[in-house]
Parts: C-alpha cells; structure tokens; sequence
C-alpha cells in the first residue's frame, strides 16, 4: 500500500492511478451537503483554504474520551455532484467519499488534474482511529455538518478516479 503526505503535488497526483490502494496522511477538511451548499455561495470568502486540499464527505461523530474523533465514515459522494466541479474549477484539490460520482465531476477532475479518493462504508470505526486532530473550522450551526479540520495518518482509501479520468466504476475496468 502506497503512503501519500498531504497535500498532494501535481506530480503525485499524476503518479496515482485508478485502483491503487493509499494511506493519507496530513490535513484533509470534512463537508457533506449543507457545507457543500455554503461553500459554493462563499467561495470568495471561505474561512478555511480550499486551494489543494481534500474535503472527506463525511462528517465526524463525537469523540470519545482520550480520541480526537469519533466514528467518521464518508457518505454518499454522489449527493456532492452538483458542487465538485466549481470546486474543482476553483482549486479543490480533491476528494474522498463512498460510490461513484458523475460524468460531469470525473471530466472536471480530468480537466483540473485533480484526484477522487473512494473510502469504505461502514468502516467509520477504522477511519475515526486514523484520526490525530478535529477542530471545527466553518459552520458549527450545522453539527456534524460543519467543516471540520483533520489531520489524519494513514486512512486507508482507494484511488477511484485519477487526474486521466480512468475510474474503477468504469464497466471496463471491472473484472
């Protein structure tokens, strides 16, 4: 299994290829839809960078005593397709979360050299255990749904569409 540090490099981004299998580690921000619906209003004025970061679909439980975070398993990416692509277009450097994504978001990943990182439902538990630090950083209001700042080390997650447009949901990659 490969380890990536973020954030990620054009030049690590083009070394990645759909399928692979990743341990990231560095700061990835958490988003799901009613983040995602503020974000794109606010893009001139975010209070977190979005310029080659990683937004995780996902948004963390509650720590535990002694963790920095609860559970914190990805949720359904294609609820984010209508806002990937301008924030791809606007910097994003990518993301993770559960299931495939549209046509529309695998051309504006191509178009943007920018990479889509598949993580595994039900597997909160583990993802929760990769994390180091969670600090709400935008949206409190929205609980769970607020951006959250994370540093990570090793979440596992696969590479499931790649800065070429090649993606493991695509029929002719499936075995």
């Amino acid at each position: 299994m490969r380890r990536l540090t973020l954030p990620l490099t054009p030049e690590t981004v083009a070394s990645v290829h759909a399928g692979e299998a990743i341990l990231l580690s560095g700061v990835i921000y958490t988003a799901r839809d009613c983040a995602h619906k503020r974000i794109v209003a606010e893009l001139d004025r975010l209070p977190f960078p979005i310029k080659d970061q990683i937004i995780y679909y996902a948004g963390p439980c509650p720590a535990p005593e002694g963790k920095a975070s609860g559970s914190c398993g990805p949720t359904t990416s294609a609820r984010m397709n209508s806002f990937a692509p301008a924030l791809l277009d606007a910097g994003l450097g990518g993301m993770i979360g559960k299931g495939e994504m549209s046509e529309e978001v695998r051309l504006a990943l191509k178009r943007n050299k920018k990479i889509y990182f598949a993580a595994i439902g039900g597997a909160g538990a583990l993802y929760g255990n990769a994390i180091e630090r969670s600090e709400c950083v935008a949206y409190p209001d929205l609980l769970s749904e607020a951006v959250y700042r994370l540093t990570v080390k090793d979440l596992p997650v696969i590479a499931a569409i790649d800065a070429e447009g090649n993606s493991i949901y695509d029929q002719k990659n499936r075995s």
